[in-house]
C-alpha cells in the first residue's frame, strides 16, 4: 500500500513540476559534493568582495553569555566525571573503601584537599542554581534584561557561598 501511495504521489509531483519550477530552480543538483559546494561558496564571496565574518570578535562578553557557556561546560564536566567514576567502579578491582584508604595514604596537603573539594563542589552548585534559573525562565519569569543580569549575579554568589560551605565540611 505504501509503495502504491508513494508511486502515485511521485507521479503527481512529476506532472505538476512545471507549476512549481520557481521553488526548485536554484536547488543544488544531487551530483555535487560538499567540497564543490564549499568551493563555489568561497568563489562567489571572493567575486562579490565580501569580507570574512568577524564571528565572535565583534561581541562584547556579558554575564549571561559567560554563564551559558559555563553552564554547558559544567554539565559536560559533571556528566563526564560521573561516567568516569561509574566506569572505574565497574572495571577496577577492589572496593570503594580500598581506594579511599589509598587516597588517604598519599598524604595530600590540606591546601590540595581544600582546592579539590572546591573544584568538585563548585560545578555541582553552579549547575544546580543555574538550572533552577533556567526553570524559572521556562515558566516565563525573569526574562527582562535587568532581571537576567540580577539572577546571574545571584547564581554566581550562591554558587560560591555554597561551594565554600561544602568545602569547609
Amino acid at each position: 500500500m505504501a509503495l502504491l501511495l508513494r508511486t502515485v504521489a511521485r507521479q503527481g509531483l512529476c506532472s505538476s513540476r512545471t507549476q512549481f519550477s520557481v521553488l526548485y530552480r536554484h536547488a543544488v543538483p544531487l551530483g555535487t559534493s560538499a567540497k564543490e559546494e564549499m568551493n563555489r561558496f568561497w568563489e562567489k564571496n571572493t567575486q562579490l568582495n565580501r569580507p570574512l565574518s568577524p564571528h565572535i570578535s565583534i561581541y562584547r562578553w556579558s554575564i549571561p553569555m559567560a554563564m551559558s557557556i559555563t553552564h554547558r561546560g559544567t554539565g559536560i564536566g559533571l556528566s563526564g566525571g560521573i561516567s568516569a567514576f561509574a566506569l572505574a567502579a565497574l572495571v577496577l578491582p577492589g572496593s570503594f573503601p580500598y581506594y579511599l584508604d589509598l587516597i588517604h595514604s598519599l598524604s595530600f596537603g590540606p591546601a590540595l584537599i581544600t582546592a579539590s573539594k572546591f573544584a568538585v563542589s563548585f560545578p555541582v552548585a553552579f549547575h544546580t542554581f543555574n538550572g533552577i534559573r533556567h526553570l524559572s525562565w521556562d515558566v516565563g519569569k525573569g526574562l527582562k534584561i535587568p532581571e537576567v543580569y540580577r539572577s546571574g549575579y545571584i547564581v554566581i554568589t550562591l554558587s560560591i557561598l555554597t561551594s565554600l560551605a561544602l568545602t569547609a565540611l
